[in-house]
C-alpha cells in the first residue's frame, strides 16, 4: 500500500481531512528545504508538495513566481530535489508530491525520472501544464515504477475531462477552487460547495482543494467540503517575509492553525 493510500486511510479513520502543504524546494536554498520538509510534518502537514523550480510558471502569482526565482539563483536542480528527499527518507516517510511544469521532467527522461523519483521516495507528481490526454509519455513509465500521476479539475473542467481524470489519475485529485493563477484570496468562492459536488459524484480518488486558501477559517470552510486542502502561496509568502528561526516559527504557528481546523 503507498504511502498517500495510507495516509488517506488513516485520516478517514480518524474523521479528519487532510492537511497538504506546498514550499518551492531550493527557497532559499535545499539545505533549507531539507529542514523544512521535517518542520511542516512536525506542525501537522499530512501530505508535502514540493515545487518544482521554472524560469516560466504560468500557473503561478507573483508569490510563487518569485519563490521559483530564488530557487533557481541558489542553484536549485531536478536531481538536487530528488536528493533531497532521498535523505528525508532516512527518518520520513510523509507523502511527498513533486509539482510543477513539464518541461524539467522532459528535459530529465520521462522514464529516467520515475524510475529516479520513486527510488528517491517521491510519492507522486503533479505537472500542471501537462493535460491526461496528452500525458502518454509519462504514465507510461509512471505506472511501471509505481509513481502516481495526479491531475487538475477546474471550476470549467467538463465531463469527459473528469472522467478521464478519474481513469487515468492517481492518488488524489487536485481540484482549482478559483479561475487564474495561484495567490492567496480574500474569500472562497460561493459556487464551491455545488462544484465540489459536481467533482465528488464523478470521481473515486480523494479530492484535494487548493488555490487561494490563506487562513484557518478559509481552511475550515473548504475542509468541510472537500478531502482535505492545499495551502501554497500564503506559505510560501513567508519564505518571502522572515528568514532563520522566525521562519520556523512563522511556519510553525501558521501550519498548526490550519491543522487544528481539519480534525
Amino acid at each position: 500500500m503507498s504511502r498517500l493510500t495510507q495516509r488517506f486511510n488513516s485520516l478517514k479513520a480518524e474523521h479528519a481531512k487532510a492537511l497538504v502543504t506546498f514550499i518551492t524546494a531550493g527557497d532559499p536554498d535545499l539545505s533549507v528545504t531539507e529542514e523544512i520538509i521535517h518542520l511542516l510534518e512536525t506542525s501537522g502537514a499530512d501530505i508535502i508538495e514540493l515545487g518544482v523550480p521554472f524560469s516560466d510558471p504560468m500557473a503561478d502569482g507573483p508569490t510563487i513566481q518569485l519563490s521559483s526565482e530564488r530557487a533557481l539563483s541558489s542553484g536549485t536542480t531536478l536531481r538536487g530535489i530528488l536528493d533531497v528527499v532521498a535523505r528525508v527518507r532516512i527518518t520520513s516517510q510523509i507523502p511527498i508530491i513533486l509539482m510543477g511544469y513539464l518541461n524539467p521532467v522532459h528535459a530529465y527522461g520521462y522514464a529516467d525520472f520515475c524510475r529516479d523519483a520513486v527510488e528517491a521516495g517521491v510519492d507522486g507528481v503533479l505537472l500542471v501544464d501537462m493535460p491526461p490526454e496528452e500525458s502518454h509519455e509519462l504514465m507510461v513509465p509512471a505506472r511501471h515504477y509505481g509513481l502516481n500521476v495526479v491531475f487538475l479539475l477546474t471550476p470549467t473542467s467538463d465531463s469527459a475531462r473528469i472522467d478521464t481524470v478519474n481513469k487515468q489519475g492517481s492518488g488524489f485529485v487536485y481540484y482549482v477552487t478559483v479561475t487564474g493563477v495561484t495567490g492567496a484570496r480574500s474569500s472562497v468562492s460561493g459556487t464551491l460547495a455545488q462544484e465540489l459536488s459536481r467533482i465528488q459524484q464523478a470521481v473515486t480518488l480523494p479530492i484535494m482543494a487548493g488555490f487561494g486558501i490563506s487562513t484557518p477559517e478559509q481552511a475550515a470552510e473548504v475542509g468541510k467540503l472537500a478531502d482535505g486542502i492545499v495551502v501554497g502561496s500564503a506559505i510560501v509568502k513567508l519564505f518571502e517575509q522572515h528568514h532563520g528561526e522566525q521562519l520556523k516559527e512563522q511556519l510553525h504557528t501558521f501550519v498548526s492553525s490550519l491543522k487544528r481546523v481539519l480534525e
